[in-house]
């Protein structure tokens, strides 16, 4: 079985890539039945030449391969027929700006795996960038911080050469004394996490956070059945929340009237609550005045993300009373990073990370005849149709 690692086409460019030449090579050793070979590209963080002198073959055509791993969507004139493939194809939630993807994809017969469908039994998620994009998320939210009131200059990630210089960075700022909350648990949450541990912020008790002022910088760790309660005031269960949240109302506020700097790192579902809308912004008790949204859910959960940024212009302010867009550091804004692609800032570290992952669960479901039954789970499409675990996607494809 032959393995491309395809080039990226998407725009804006993605410098990321499945497969770092050190992590292909140990691909290779581990499964000596496999081909890998690798698509000409010039806009990868490893270059053609990193892969060859580890004796891979680097080609312009990779059309013969069985398998063709990618990181975003690849664009319909570039999808082969009969192929399996490997990307982020933004389709699960039915998002109507890929509905033709898929619809291609199905009339190429193309057997389709999402990085996002690639799950354990209990549907919990086995590789993907979430670390990333915590890590670049929190470090971008005090870089707004020491922009936006004077107290430090942060360089942009996208300068740094990896990881290590993010933290470097880190040690030579002093954090005020400011109150900082992190939502979720999950591979974000755990990535802004590591931020916050490097810089030394100390972290502390729902309990304490909500009660008592502090001569220092802390910040307290929440998970959904913190910031979300049941209507009926009954113990909530966060399982049963995942299943059916309708039953549960947001508990936020008390969150809000003791932070500064919220970094949102939650998995937000369908019809859970939001954690606060624009009349909550409106309160006078409401402290929030930065938000690191890395979750990203435009006019959702989080009132005053109100559309992505990006990149190259990170930072904006909403206006809590207008409900409109200000400058970042305008008097009386809130102030939101919204970046939507934040692994993108640290292409190097993210690649080696995902890589890894992917070598661990997915490659070897190829050799040992699925018997964990990734790829059962992971398979969107087959033969022109769906299949059954992602029939719901059905009515999406018919375009109703």
């Amino acid at each position: 079985m032959t393995f491309a690692i395809i080039k990226e086409r998407k725009n804006p460019p993605d410098r990321r890539v499945v497969f770092s030449p050190e992590h292909l090579a140990v691909a290779r050793t581990q499964f000596p039945d496999a081909t890998f070979i690798v698509e000409s590209s010039d806009i990868r963080i490893f270059s053609d030449e990193a892969y060859k002198a580890l004796g891979f073959e680097v080609l312009d055509d990779v059309s013969h391969a069985d398998v063709m791993i990618g990181v975003k969507e690849v664009p319909i004139e570039n999808l082969i027929s009969n192929k399996k493939y490997f990307y982020f194809s933004h389709t699960i939630k039915k998002q109507p700006y890929n509905r033709k993807l898929l619809v291609a994809m199905l009339e190429k017969h193309i057997e389709m795996f999402d990085h996002e469908t690639i799950v354990r039994k209990t549907g919990a998620r086995l590789i993907g960038f979430g670390r990333y994009a915590g890590l670049v998320g929190a470090y971008n939210g005090f870089r707004a911080l020491g922009l936006r009131d004077g107290l430090f200059e942060l360089p942009k990630v996208e300068t740094l050469a990896d990881l290590d210089a993010v933290k470097t960075e880190l040690d030579k700022i002093t954090i005020p004394n400011i109150k900082i909350l992190l939502s979720g648990t999950g591979k974000v949450a755990y990535g802004a996490k590591e931020i916050l541990d490097h810089l030394g912020i100390k972290q502390i008790s729902d309990a304490l956070y909500l009660t008592s002022q502090f001569s220092e910088p802390v910040y307290v760790m929440a998970d959904v059945m913190e910031y979300a309660k049941r209507k009926d005031g009954k113990v909530g269960d966060k399982y049963k929340f995942y299943k059916d949240p309708s039953g549960y109302e947001s508990n936020f506020m008390p969150y809000a009237k003791e932070t500064d700097y919220f970094i949102a790192g939650h998995f937000y579902g369908n019809n859970a609550p939001y954690l606060f809308t624009r009349e909550d912004a409106k309160h006078p008790d409401f402290k929030i005045n930065l938000v690191a949204d890395i979750s990203c859910d435009i006019d959702g959960p989080v009132a005053s993300t109100i559309r992505p940024s990006t990149i190259e212009n990170p930072f904006y302010g909403y206006d809590p009373n207008t409900e409109k867009e200000v400058a970042y550091d305008a008097k009386g804004a809130i102030t939101v990073m919204a970046v939507d692609n934040l692994p993108c800032e640290l292409p190097k570290d993210a690649s080696e990370g995902f890589g890894e992952t992917f070598l661990e669960h997915v490659i070897p479901a190829f050799f040992n005849n699925d018997e964990r039954e990734i790829l059962k789970r992971a398979k969107m499409t087959e033969n022109g149709k769906l299949t059954k675990r992602f029939s719901y996607l059905q009515d999406y494809i018919d375009g109703k």
